[in-house]
């Protein structure tokens, strides 16, 4: 049976994992939960995720939440070879580094910015959430100032994470393709993927979201 996924495809980490799952030829499940009507606060889903976070994950009896462990894991099991995530220690470090950088820098902001807006009613981004974005747009253009993609010349899990998210912040404070141009080129490559409708719909999604909400 193939793995579940328990998702909303507007989030960036789910669209990271259903871009992973698109790279390696994996069909999922999919379940949609349903975060308005607060059923990701349900007995049921707490018990599988006490942290009640999408995306989650279930894979013959193994549960497990967070993207950037779920496209770990989907690629260790599923994929042909290694190159979305390398075996490699040397490489895996890069990659593991752009990993933490999405989930400690870019996604956080992203996670502030979307919750100020949701739940607080602001209509633009403070000034402290600007400087934030744009250390982070400026150092994820030095990362890509000397090769294709985030962690080297391929493509990775990294690249998955990421794009989905600086994609969905682009929209929220667009990337300046002067200032930041390698950001700009490596958006452009990804969707070039094969598979990057998977996050071109939902980012979709995010987008008329976040309109009525700063209009």
């Amino acid at each position: 049976m193939a793995p579940l996924l328990y998702m909303q495809n507007f989030s960036g980490p789910v669209r990271s994992v259903l871009l992973t799952a698109a790279a390696i030829g994996l069909k999922l499940q999919r379940r949609v939960v349903d975060l308005s009507k607060q059923e990701h606060l349900t007995e049921e889903f707490l018990k599988l995720n006490p942290q009640h976070t999408i995306p989650t994950l279930i894979d013959n009896g193994t549960t497990m939440w967070d993207s950037h462990a779920i496209n770990a894991y989907l690629v260790s099991k599923y994929a042909k070879d290694d190159s979305l995530y390398p075996k490699d220690l040397s490489k895996r470090a890069i990659v593991d580094q752009r990993l933490h950088f999405d989930s400690g820098l870019i996604f956080s902001w992203l996670r502030n910015i979307a919750r100020g807006m949701k739940y607080k009613g602001r209509k633009a981004l403070t000034s402290e959430q600007i400087e934030g974005l744009e250390n982070g747009y400026g150092h994820l253009n030095n990362f890509l100032r000397d090769s294709k993609w985030v962690a080297g010349e391929h493509v990775t899990i990294a690249d998955f994470s990421l794009i989905a998210n600086v994609t969905s912040l682009d929209f929220l404070y667009p990337v300046d393709s002067q200032r930041f141009p390698n950001v700009s080129a490596w958006m452009k490559r990804a969707e070039e993927l094969p598979y990057y409708d998977e996050n071109r719909e939902g980012l979709e999604s995010f987008r008329v979201m976040f309109r009525a909400l700063m209009s």
